[in-house]
This record gives C-alpha cells, structure tokens and sequence, in this order.
C-alpha cells in the first residue's frame, strides 16, 4: 500500500527555486525525499553550495536524497568515455552529499541511426563498463527508459535484459508512468515478465491533453488528477498490489505547474498526493 512516507519530489517540479528553498517546499508539504537534477538551466546540481553546507540543509529539514537525475545518452558507444567521466564525477558528488543513485537516460534522438539490436548491444556494453564503478562505490544505478519512438531504450522490459547480460549487481529500473503508457510494454506482460525487485523508482506524473498519445512530450506532463489520460494512478496501484515497495518521485515537467506562485503549487501538490492516496 502507498504511503505519504514514500512520496518524493524531483526538482524539476519546481525548477527556479533556490535549493534551500525546495528542501523548504518539500519539508512544508510533509514529505521526507527529494530528487536532484543536473539539468536545470542556470543551475548546478547542488546550486552554490558546498558539499557540507547541503549535508547540513537536509538535516536541517530531515530530507533524504534518492537520485541524481540524470546520467544521459548513457548507451551511446561513440561518447562512452565521455559518458564514464560524467558518471564518475556524479558517483563523487552522491558520494559527498548522501544520494544513493544515479538515473541512467538513453540517447534519445531522432537522428540515431543505429538499427535495435546495435543500440541494445552499445546498452550492455555500458552497463558492464559502469558496473565497476557503481559495485565499488556502492551506489545504484537506475536505467530509465523512455517511451518515446525515437527512443534508443523505450522498453523496460528490454532495459532488464540488458541489466541481466551485463552482469552488473548495482542495477535497477525505474518506472516512469509517463514512459510506460507511451511505451511499447503492456500492464499484462509487465505483470509476467518485470521483476519487481529490479525497480528502484517511480517517476509519477499525469497528462490532461486529449492530443493523440504519439504525440505527448514532456511540456504535457501535469500533477496526476481525476482527468489523468495515463492512469498512472491505476499503474501504481498496480504495482503496489505486486509487490513494488519503494518510492515515487512526483516528476512533471509542464511549464503550467512550474510557473505556479508557491502557495499554488503547495496547494496543487497536496491536492495530488491526496488523490493518488485514495
């Protein structure tokens, strides 16, 4: 069964506040988990502030960090060294302020030329070159991925594949309600083939446009509601009543809620959680 205790915001939800300001925002709305990002325009992953100075924050709102967000392009052969210093560099800063892991993003581009097999081959050769530095300094790594046609990894049920033949211990997936329901993957082969225990995370968020479904990007993605097109609300539950039993990081990415007074947002966010609850 869902709890509130489970429930984390990613950063994106609210992108222009300070960082300290979003543990505040977090902490206001009750909730103990937050997710970071390395892609917000104009801002570092931890802003400003120091290493030390963030410990100090999250204990000063009793918070805990779940992720970085993201790691991208992670299974594209011609940018892997590239890929494994970033990687580096992120498994440090988890290391220095307390994350226990890294979102892995597949190339996401239409001009990818590379047939499904190669990209699903380049995708193990990088899970087994990252595995090393994941088992040694002990964190996850979370494959993530993403619906979209162009997507080099749109299936989660490929993503564990690729998991398994890379060999790699220090790797789970997350499930993106978002992804999923414009993804290649049914709830019923989900319900046979996913292993449970291999999802580290859900991404949680809703759609409210009646725009046909292939043509649903990020811009769309809103708090989940009654009029949610995705019925992620149905997926959790689902998940849930299988055996999932770890987080859900409220993660949209619509301009609409971002541009919100904080008071509204406040508002909006509790509206949401009470509803996925029920």
């Amino acid at each position: 069964m869902l709890k509130k205790n489970r429930i984390a915001l990613n950063r994106i939800i609210y992108p222009h506040l300070d960082l300290e300001d979003f543990f505040k925002l977090t902490a206001d709305l009750g909730l103990k988990k937050i997710e970071l990002r390395n892609d917000l325009p104009g801002k570092g992953i931890i802003d400003d502030y120091s290493p030390e100075q963030v410990k100090k924050l999250l204990k000063k709102y009793d918070l805990e960090i779940l992720t970085i967000n993201a790691l991208q392009k992670f299974n594209l052969n011609k940018r892997l060294p590239q890929s494994t210093q970033e990687l580096s560099e992120l498994i440090e800063l988890c290391l220095a302020i307390g994350s226990k892991a890294i979102v892995l993003c597949p190339n996401n581009d239409p001009e990818d030329q590379r047939s499904a097999e190669e990209a699903f081959q380049e995708t193990v050769e990088a899970l087994k070159v990252f595995a090393i530095l994941f088992e040694q300094s002990g964190l996850w790594g979370y494959v993530e991925p993403l619906g979209f046609p162009e997507s080099s990894l749109n299936s989660i049920i490929k993503a564990q594949e690729a998991i398994e033949q890379s060999g790699g211990s220090r790797y789970q997936m997350v499930w993106d309600t978002f992804h999923h329901h414009i993804g290649p993957d049914t709830l019923e082969i989900i319900q046979d083939r996913v292993e449970l225990a291999k999802i580290g995370l859900i991404h949680l968020s809703g759609v409210e446009s009646t725009i046909p479904i292939k043509q649903y990007r990020d811009q769309h993605r809103v708090l989940v509601s009654n009029q949610d097109q995705l019925k992620s609300k149905e997926q959790i539950k689902l998940l849930y009543a299988l055996g999932y039993q770890g987080d859900i990081s409220l993660e949209p990415f619509s301009p609409e809620i971002q541009s919100m007074k904080i008071e509204e947002i406040k508002l909006a966010i509790q509206k949401s959680i009470d509803y996925i609850l029920i």
